[in-house]
C-alpha cells in the first residue's frame, strides 16, 4: 500500500481526532485536533475586526461549525463539531471556552472517554455562560450548539449505555 488510510473507513468510521488518534497515531491525531480548533478560531476570531458584534460572529460561527459538520467535501457527513466549537468558542467567549475545556479533561482523565468529557464539556457552556452574565443571546447560542453537538454524539450515548464505547489510553504500553 502507499501508506495512505481513508480514516472514515478505519476505525469508528469518523473523520475527528480521536479516530485518527486510535488509528493513525498520536502525532496525526494531535494534528487533526490542533487543525480543528483552529479552524473553529481563525475564522471567528478574524470576523470581529471586520464587524465586533456578536450576532456577527455568531454568523460566522455557525457557518465555520455546519461546514465542519455537514461538509460537502464529506457528502454532508463531517465531524461532531467539538475540536472545531472549542475554536469558535475560545473565540469569542474565552472564559466559558477554558471553563468547558477543563471540564472536558477533568472527564476525561477520570473516565477515559473523550465523548463523555465532550458531552460534559458542551453541556457547560451554556451554563458557565448564564452565570458569568454573558446574556440572552450567548447562552441560547450555546445551547444550540451544545443541542447539535451531543445530537452528533447519540450513537456515543448509546454506547457509553450499553458500556460498549472505547476508551482512550494516551499513554498505552505496547
Amino acid at each position: 500500500a502507499n501508506g495512505k488510510v481513508d480514516i472514515r473507513t478505519v476505525g469508528s468510521g469518523n473523520s475527528g481526532a480521536t479516530n485518527v488518534f486510535r488509528e493513525i497515531g498520536k502525532g496525526a491525531g494531535a494534528i487533526t485536533l490542533a487543525a480543528d480548533v483552529l479552524k473553529g478560531f481563525i475564522p471567528v476570531y478574524f470576523a470581529t475586526f471586520i464587524d465586533n458584534s456578536f450576532i456577527y460572529s455568531v454568523a460566522v460561527a455557525a457557518a465555520t461549525m455546519s461546514g465542519h459538520m455537514f461538509t460537502i467535501f464529506l457528502k454532508f457527513k463531517g465531524g461532531k463539531g467539538v475540536a472545531t466549537g472549542l475554536g469558535v468558542f475560545s473565540a469569542i467567549m474565552p472564559l466559558p471556552s477554558l471553563i468547558a475545556f477543563s471540564i472536558f479533561g477533568l472527564v476525561f482523565v477520570l473516565s477515559r472517554y473523550v465523548s463523555l468529557g465532550s458531552i460534559c464539556a458542551v453541556i457547560s457552556l451554556p451554563l458557565t455562560s448564564y452565570f458569568l452574565g454573558y446574556g440572552a443571546k450567548p447562552v441560547i447560542f450555546t445551547s444550540a450548539a451544545a443541542f447539535l453537538i451531543i445530537y452528533r454524539h447519540r450513537t456515543n450515548i448509546k454506547r457509553l449505555i450499553e458500556k460498549s464505547e472505547n476508551k482512550l489510553r494516551i499513554f498505552k504500553k505496547k
